[in-house]
Parts: C-alpha cells; sequence; structure tokens
C-alpha cells in the first residue's frame, strides 16, 4: 500500500470531528472521499498532511509516518491542493515555481524550470503563465494551484474540491489530468468531492463519511441506493449509463 491512514482522530474544541478513520490507497488510484457538509472531508485531508495535527492516529506514505516529518518533507511527499486557494501578486509562472520550494537550495535549476513549463502545457495555462493570479477567476485559479501541486513530484495527491470552481470544460479537462498524473507518475490521488456522479465516472474507491467515520468504504458495488440515501438523506436511483454508475435523485 502507497497510503495507510490508520486510527486518525481529531477534536475542535473538545468537539470529536474524526474517530477512528481508518483506510488505505494502493499506487495508481484515485479515491474519493464523499459526504455532506460539515462531516469532516476537509479535515480529513488536512490531517493527512499535517497541516492539522490528528489527537491519534498515524498517515504511513510509502511507510514513513508524514506527521513526524518536517513540513518541507511532507511537501516532497504529498501535494496539497485546498478549495480556496491564497492569492497574491505573482504571476502564475512564479506561483507554479513556488511548488518547488522544498527542493530549491541556492538557485532554481533548468530541472524544476523544466518542470513548471511541462505542467503549464498539460494544464493548457500557457495564455496565463505571465499574469497575475490576483486577476484570475477561480477557475483559472484551481487550475495554477494543481500545476503547482504537480511540479512538487509528490508520492500522494491530494485535491479539496478540485472542481468546484470550474465549468464543465474544465471539470473534464482537472479530472482527465488527475487520472493522467496518477496513470503516468505511478502516485495515488486522494479527493473530496460533492458531485456523486464525477466521482463515480473517474475514481476507483468511494469513502463515504457519516458523523465523523467511515459509513462505507469500497469500489462501485458500495455506491446504492441505500448507502446515499443514510449518508444524505435523499432518495435516489443509481443506473448504469454508457458503463458508468449514474446517481439521480429519486421524484
Amino acid at each position: 500500500m502507497l497510503i495507510e491512514v490508520s486510527d486518525v482522530r481529531f477534536e475542535y474544541n473538545s468537539r470529536a470531528v474524526l474517530e477512528d478513520v481508518e483506510f488505505s490507497v494502493e499506487n495508481g488510484q484515485v479515491v474519493s472521499i464523499m459526504g455532506p457538509n460539515g462531516v469532516g472531508k476537509t479535515t480529513l485531508l488536512k490531517c493527512m498532511n499535517a497541516i492539522l495535527r490528528p489527537k491519534a492516529g498515524s498517515v504511513m506514505v510509502a511507510d514513513e509516518d508524514v506527521l513526524t516529518l518536517e513540513h518541507l518533507e511532507i511537501a516532497k511527499r504529498i501535494g496539497y491542493v485546498p478549495q480556496r486557494c491564497e492569492t497574491g501578486r505573482l504571476t502564475a509562472f512564479d506561483a507554479i515555481l513556488l511548488g518547488r520550494r522544498p527542493y530549491i537550495r541556492w538557485k532554481v535549476t533548468e530541472h524544476d524550470l523544466r518542470l513548471v513549463d511541462a505542467a503549464i502545457k498539460r494544464l493548457c495555462l500557457e495564455d496565463l503563465a505571465l499574469r497575475f493570479i490576483d486577476e484570475m477567476s477561480g477557475g483559472e485559479l484551481q487550475k495554477v494551484s494543481i500545476a503547482r501541486a504537480l511540479v512538487q513530484e509528490p508520492r500522494v495527491l491530494l485535491l479539496d474540491e478540485p472542481t468546484s470552481s470550474l465549468d464543465l470544460r474544465n471539470q473534464i479537462d482537472i479530472m482527465d489530468t488527475v487520472r493522467e498524473a496518477v496513470a503516468t507518475h505511478n502516485v495515488a490521488a486522494v479527493l473530496t468531492m460533492h458531485d456523486l456522479n464525477t466521482a463515480l465516472r473517474y475514481s476507483d474507491r468511494f469513502i463515504f463519511l457519516k458523523g465523523g467515520t467511515i459509513y462505507a468504504a469500497g469500489g462501485t458495488e458500495i455506491v446504492t441506493p441505500e448507502v446515499i440515501a443514510a449518508v444524505y438523506g435523499v432518495p435516489v436511483d443509481v443506473e448504469t449509463h454508457r458503463g458508468f454508475p449514474l446517481v439521480i435523485p429519486a421524484a
């Protein structure tokens, strides 16, 4: 296994948010974490890369507990894309280059610049490379943030609602890019998602959170009307369309 999350527990002001969360992810997998607002999805991602420190548990990446590492060492192993990205008076090129910070010592190398250039081309950001990120739309900024995570050359990508600010074309582009990165570099991606149908189309495994714990986890076989009704409180039908499961709210 590339990632092993074991018995993670987290509290906000003595209020339990996550309790005994445990799952694993293999190389080459895309895993979607789903559940209603406030259930702890973002908190779990932040615990996985030590932005938040769990009260208990461990997060192993390739047999190393990332919770024991310094932040720059974590950044070499995990690339994180938050829901809302901070802006500043940086060009897109410079913002993406910041993803190389864990590796840069005295100066930027040709290797660093090649990686940035490749990420810009992969996400079709050539026309935005010299624009300032504080002048960009939310969708454009999201693509820059994903490019910055890719140039970290991480073993794991953590993406918090990566398609939330994007139109349909860019949602497809981003999720295709995530799948390509996972397959090409033999890494793993863990995403939080609200769009069940996008998750079903692009993910290998699914984790449903309810009440701060894992209610169900597995492949498409767990995405059933019963599970979705229990987690979201909404009756649905699950049909197959062109080989993909499709969640349809019941009349």
